[in-house]
């Protein structure tokens, strides 16, 4: 069966009303990861998100979890399929329907979605199960002129930093098996402007621990032939960025550029900056986000300003995080990080490196037919031109099924856009934006199937 543009079109925003109601079932859930959480809320979010699959068809749909190198249960994630006609492509759809808690001010009630004006306010309403809503409603705007074959993965555990999404993979290989994946979890450039993400960075992290002595000692006893353990981290800390604000570690340089122009007031909007702050770095901002190393530190324990006295501090310690230019492999900058840091003076204090996880970036190909099909379709659903971006956060997962399906297209589109402060307190996604994301996904299944008359 095919279908017309103009036929897609009038069939997403006639059911459009049944994504909206079913998004709002699943902000109900506080499906997040915290001990305040209710301990059934993940479970019953996966189910709900189940139902869906199969309301649309879905075959073999299963409620799958998998643990964790700690031994700890994995979220519960949504698998299932709809097989295709021969020799059509499979596309793998993934969301994950997991979201983070809730830790900041809300005009709103979290978990109870409130429509005002045009946006949805809720925990998860954006990040992202939009997403999660995205492909069911695309799937049930295209019924029966769905010219493709689909395999889900409605991941329960990407904000707790997805520990056990490789061992479903290889455990479910044949059921997520796909030519090309889907993953509805990025922004778009504004409501009225879509966005294909083409670069990711990868991130990676370490902690440090700086000793100087085995016990405190009194400041004007010692304090100045001692300088403490607070001070020696901070002045090692420093060394990372040059006057300028830029990384200068040496093997973590710059790689690409964009012709995006991001223009700076975004940043301090989206930030809520003071007034009168400089942006460190230099370059474009886009280059600055997307193409040039950051290191921020995320961390630092060391005494209190509330429980401090004159007393000489032996030991401190910090937490980095390293984001990583997409095509730089993210253990060889962990790697000239560590050394960086090694090298440089520090009156002999100890220094302990610990190495944490990482998670490599992506670079797409912007030249392929499937990039190509997935701008034409964001295009067309939004009557304005598609931009290639990149973004500054990392999705690893890109790189995990790269490594499993070897030859897959991975597709980024947004179901978010810079207000909709996902992780943030007033968390919300803008509708009329979701219908043209809704559209454009169908747009393209069509696409791919050979299905648009």
């Amino acid at each position: 069966m095919s279908i017309s543009i103009a036929g897609l079109r009038e069939r997403v925003a006639e059911q459009f009303p049944q994504a909206v109601s079913e998004l709002e079932d699943l902000v109900r859930i506080p499906s997040y990861l915290a001990p305040s959480a209710p301990p059934d809320a993940k479970r019953r979010s996966a189910e709900y998100v189940a139902g869906l699959l199969r309301a649309v068809g879905a075959q073999g749909v299963q409620v799958v979890q998998e643990s964790a190198d700690s031994g700890e249960l994995g979220g519960p994630g949504v698998i299932g399929r709809i097989p295709g006609p021969a020799g059509a492509p499979t596309v793998l759809l993934y969301a994950h329907h997991d979201v983070q808690p809730v830790a900041a001010d809300w005009d709103t009630e979290p978990f109870e979605p409130t429509i005002i004006g045009e946006r949805m306010f809720g925990r998860g309403a954006a990040d992202d199960k939009a997403g999660v809503v995205t492909h069911v409603a695309a799937l049930r705007a295209l019924g029966d002129a769905l010219g493709v074959g689909v395999a889900f993965f409605i991941e329960g555990e990407e904000e707790a930093g997805s520990a056990t999404f490789g061992q479903i993979l290889a455990k479910y290989a044949g059921e997520l098996a796909a030519d090309a994946v889907v993953i509805a979890d990025s922004d778009n450039w504004a409501v009225d402007v879509p966005a294909l993400t083409t670069s990711l960075r990868g991130m990676t992290g370490i902690t440090l621990t700086l000793r100087i002595a085995g016990h405190a000692v009194h400041s004007g006893m010692f304090g100045g032939p001692l300088l403490d353990a607070p001070l020696l981290l901070a002045r090692l800390i420093a060394t990372l960025h040059d006057a300028n604000g830029d990384v200068c570690v040496p093997g973590l340089e710059a790689v690409g550029s964009s012709d995006v122009d991001f223009p700076e007031s975004e940043i301090h909007l989206g930030a809520d900056t003071v007034p009168g702050l400089r942006l460190a770095g230099t370059g474009s901002v886009a280059d600055r986000l997307w193409f040039k190393p950051a290191i921020d530190l995320i961390g630092f324990a060391t005494t209190s300003v509330a429980e401090s006295s004159n007393t000489m501090i032996p030991v401190a310690k910090a937490q980095l995080s390293l984001r990583v230019p997409p095509g730089v492999d993210a253990l060889a900058a962990q790697d000239a990080l560590v050394a960086h840091l090694q090298a440089q003076p520090r009156f002999g204090a100890e220094l302990e490196i610990e190495r944490g996880e990482y998670g490599q970036g992506y670079l797409a190909d912007t030249d392929s037919p499937i990039a190509k099909d997935a701008a034409w379709a964001l295009s067309e659903a939004f009557g304005a031109e598609c931009k290639l971006v990149g973004q500054g956060g990392s999705i690893p997962l890109t790189t995990e099924l790269e490594a499993e399906f070897p030859g897959i297209q991975v597709l980024i589109t947004g179901v978010e856009d810079p207000d909709s402060r996902a992780h943030s307190g007033n968390e919300s996604v803008h509708l009329g934006m979701l219908q043209k994301c809704v559209l454009a996904e169908a747009l393209l299944l069509a696409k791919l199937g050979g299905t648009l008359a």
